[in-house]
C-alpha cells in the first residue's frame, strides 16, 4: 500500500467520525436492552430478540435502493435522507413505553440505510491500494465506538434509562449530519446516471465472489446479534457481574482485537488469501461462542472466548467492505456497498430472531450453541469460493473485468 494523502487521510478521519458517531448511538443499545427490556409489560424471549434485530429488517428493505440513488444523485444526499430517517425512528422508540412500540421504531432506524453510501464515499474519496488502510481506519473507529458504548451505555441507561438511549441516538444522528457536510470532503466525480442499470447489478452481484463475501458479512452479523441475545444475561445471571462492570470485560477485550485485526489486515490483499484468513476467522467466531456457553461461570474463560470471538469479528468487519469496494466496478460501487449492507443487516434481524427463539427455548447457552452451529453452513460457502479462486489466481480485478459479459 502506498502512503495516504493529505485528502485520504482527512477522508478517512472525518468519514469515521461519521459513522461512529450513528453506530455508536446503535452500540449503546446492546450491551443493556436484552436485561431491561425483560421489565417491559409485553416481554418475551422472542419479542426481545425481534427488538434486537428488527433494525436490520428496514436496512434490507432499503440498503440497495439508496446505494443506487446515491450512484444517481451524489453520495452525500443520498447519506443525509437515511440519517434524518433514523434520528426519527429513535425518537419513535424513546417516546414507546412497550416493546412493539420499540420495534416500530427500530425498524423506522433501520430504514436510515447509509451504510452502503458511506462505504462508497470512502471508497471514492480514496485509490484503489489505499481502500484497505482507509477501511481499516474506520474499522478501527466502528471497535472504538463500540468499545465506548459497552462501558458508558450501562451508567447512561441508569441516568436516563432505556428512552434516554434512544433519543441519544437520534443526537447522534443530527450530529453526524453536520459532521457529514461540514468537514467531509466531497468526491471529485459524479457517478454516471447509467449506474442504476437492474441488469448490471445484477450480474455484478452473480459473482461468486460477491456472493461468498455478502454471505460471510450475513453469518458474522447474525452471529454476533445473536449472541448480544445472551451475553448480557450470561454475565448477570451466572458469574454475577453487575451491568455497571461489564466494561471490565469489554475493554481488554477489544484492545486485544484492535491490535490482531491491524496486524492482519495488511494481508488480506488477494482475495485467494483473504477467504483463507476469513477461513480462519469462521472457526475462531464458532470457538468462541462454544467458549461462551462452556465457560461454566469463570470470568476468565469466558474472556479468553470473548477475545477469541471478538479478534475475529473486528478484522472481517474491517476487511469484508474493503474487498467488495475493490472488487465493485466504479459506476456500480453504491449498488454493490447497499448489496453488502443489505446482507450484514439481514443478518442482524435473523441473528436477533434466532436468539430470541433460542432464548425462549433454550437458555442462554443455547443461543450461543445454536449459533455456533450455523458456522457449519458458513465454513463450507468460504472454502468452496477459495477452492474456485485457486484455479483462477488470486488477483483482485473488478468484476466487470473477470466477466466481460455483464
Amino acid at each position: 500500500m502506498s502512503k495516504l494523502s493529505s485528502l485520504e487521510r482527512r477522508s478517512a478521519l472525518t468519514l469515521a467520525c461519521v459513522i461512529s458517531l450513528r453506530l455508536f448511538g446503535l452500540f449503546l443499545i446492546m450491551p443493556v436492552f436484552s436485561l431491561y427490556a425483560q421489565q417491559m409489560p409485553d416481554a418475551t424471549p422472542t419479542l426481545i430478540g425481534l427488538a434486537l434485530g428488527v433494525y436490520g429488517l428496514g436496512q434490507v428493505a432499503l440498503q440497495i435502493p439508496l446505494g443506487l440513488l446515491s450512484d444517481r444523485i451524489g453520495r452525500k444526499p443520498a447519506i443525509t435522507l437515511g440519517l434524518l430517517v433514523f434520528a426519527f425512528g429513535g425518537l419513535v422508540a424513546a417516546c414507546s413505553h412497550t416493546l412493539l412500540g420499540i420495534v416500530i421504531g427500530r425498524a423506522l432506524q433501520g430504514m436510515g440505510a447509509v451504510a452502503g453510501a458511506g462505504s462508497a464515499l470512502a471508497a471514492d474519496l480514496t485509490r484503489e491500494e489505499n481502500r484497505s488502510k482507509v477501511m481499516g481506519i474506520i474499522g478501527v473507529s466502528i471497535g472504538v465506538a463500540f468499545l465506548l458504548a459497552l462501558i458508558l451505555g450501562p451508567p447512561l441507561e441508569a441516568i436516563a434509562g432505556l428512552s434516554g438511549l434512544f433519543s441519544a441516538t437520534s443526537l447522534l444522528a443530527l450530529a453526524a449530519l453536520v459532521l457529514l457536510w461540514v468537514i467531509v470532503p466531497a468526491p471529485t466525480r459524479r457517478q454516471a446516471p447509467a449506474a442504476a442499470a437492474w441488469g448490471s447489478v445484477l450480474g455484478m452481484l452473480r459473482d461468486g465472489r460477491m456472493l461468498v463475501l455478502n454471505g460471510s458479512v450475513f453469518f458474522l452479523h447474525l452471529l454476533l446479534t445473536a449472541s448480544f441475545v445472551g451475553l448480557p444475561l450470561l454475565l448477570v445471571d451466572r458469574l454475577h457481574l453487575p451491568v455497571n462492570r461489564h466494561w471490565e470485560l469489554y475493554l481488554p477485550v477489544m484492545v486485544i482485537a484492535a491490535l490482531v485485526m491491524g496486524a492482519c489486515l495488511h494481508r488480506m490483499r488477494e482475495i485467494q488469501q483473504s477467504l483463507r484468513i476469513v477461513a480462519v476467522c469462521v472457526v475462531a467466531i464458532g470457538l468462541g461462542l462454544l467458549g461462551f456457553a462452556w465457560s461454566g461461570g469463570h470470568l476468565v474463560w469466558l474472556g479468553v472466548a470473548a477475545t477469541v470471538f471478538f479478534s475475529a469479528f473486528n478484522l472481517l468487519e474491517a476487511a469484508l467492505p474493503s474487498l467488495v469496494s475493490r472488487l465493485a466496478p466504479a459506476a456500480l460501487r453504491g449498488a454493490a456497498m447497499g448489496a453488502y449492507s443489505t446482507s450484514q443487516f439481514l443478518g442482524a434481524f435473523v441473528g436477533g430472531a434466532l436468539g430470541g427463539v433460542a432464548l425462549g427455548k433454550l437458555g442462554s447457552d443455547g443461543v450461543f450453541l445454536c449459533a455456533a452451529a450455523l458456522t457449519l453452513l458458513w465454513l463450507p460457502l468460504v472454502l468452496a469460493g477459495a477452492r474456485r479462486m485457486a484455479g483462477r489466481g488470486g488477483e483482485l480485478r473488478s468484476v466487470v473485468e473477470a466477466s466481460p459479459g455483464i
